[in-house]
């Protein structure tokens, strides 16, 4: 009989990709997670901002960040600003200040829109999972009875990450709009 446990675990990797994505959308609030996106150019390779420094919330619209080697300060500056996240990176002596501005009504649209795409993109790849597995259901040589009863376990599956997807982005949508 053909194993669900892979689609359990590509329905949970889709979760977390949407999750993961959403969380990198910049609210009203400063989180460390808005900058996992940036990388920096040290010691000759791209490693992610959190490799090589701390970040610390200061306020509601401010991080701090505190690179392990100071001569970095300026790289981390730079990759900051080449992130394009439309925040205002200066530095000092110690490290690297970034503000975020307020965000307009029209920007908020804008990332509610950008919420609903990630949306429809996770469920266009949960989609690609099913058929995968209905595929493999059936090259597995299962009963009929067998594969009925897989199509409606693979369906209470899909019915119960979407609901996930709609609670995370819903959530998002909320913080958004405050």
């Amino acid at each position: 009989m053909y194993d669900l446990s892979q689609f359990k675990k590509a329905a949970a990797e889709k979760s977390e990709w949407l999750s993961v994505e959403l969380q990198g959308l910049r609210t009203g609030r400063a989180t460390p997670a808005l900058l996992d996106g940036v990388s920096v150019e040290v010691y000759g390779s791209r490693m992610k901002l959190k490799e090589v420094a701390n970040i610390a919330v200061e306020d509601a619209r401010t991080l701090y960040v505190n690179p392990w080697d100071k001569g970095q300060t300026k790289a981390i500056e730079k990759a900051i600003t080449l992130a394009d996240l439309g925040v205002s990176a200066g530095s000092d002596e110690k490290g690297v200040r970034v503000s975020f501005p307020e965000l307009t009504e029209e920007r908020r649209t804008q990332l509610v829109k950008l919420v609903k795409a990630k949306l429809e993109e996770a469920r266009v790849a949960l989609k690609g999972a099913r058929a995968k597995a209905l595929a493999d259901i059936e090259k597995s040589g299962a009963s009929e009875d067998d594969e009925k009863h897989l199509k409606v376990e693979i369906q209470k599956i899909i019915d119960e990450t979407n609901r996930a997807f709609e609670e995370t982005a819903k959530k998002k949508e909320l913080e958004l709009k405050s």
